[in-house]
């Protein structure tokens, strides 16, 4: 499992190229990964996936950069963005969603822009 890493020294958690972590990742630091994850992960920070980076199992952050592979559900407070280099095959919950052009994403989005508690 990855190094947890006080959030607000600046820090943030690298899981890199040609690692593939199995288990699930808990943290409340932001993560950068650009290896592989098989297994859930939550953060109350910031999540970055590299180009070469792949999840394969749950997410659920505050924000989120894609650059690689998701396979699975995501959820994400605030905003959620698909880089051109992106594939996303699962759920989206989000905020907010910004997808630039070449991104792929197969599968169901729900905005959820409203603030907590609060329903329509």
């Amino acid at each position: 499992m990855g190094k947890q890493i006080d959030n607000t020294s600046g820090a943030v958690n690298l899981i890199a190229s040609k690692t593939t972590v199995t288990g699930d990742i808990n943290t409340e630091s932001d993560l950068r990964i650009d290896g592989i994850l098989k297994g859930n992960l939550k953060t109350t920070g910031k999540l970055v996936i590299g180009k070469a980076g792949t999840i394969e199992g749950e997410i659920n952050c505050k924000t989120a950069e894609i650059e690689g592979k998701i396979e699975g559900k995501i959820l994400v407070k605030e905003l959620l963005t698909l880089k051109s280099t992106s594939f996303l095959y699962g759920e989206i919950t989000t905020g907010q969603l910004m997808i630039e052009p070449g991104a792929t994403f197969t599968g169901n989005c729900k905005m959820n822009n409203q603030p907590e508690g609060k329903t329509k």
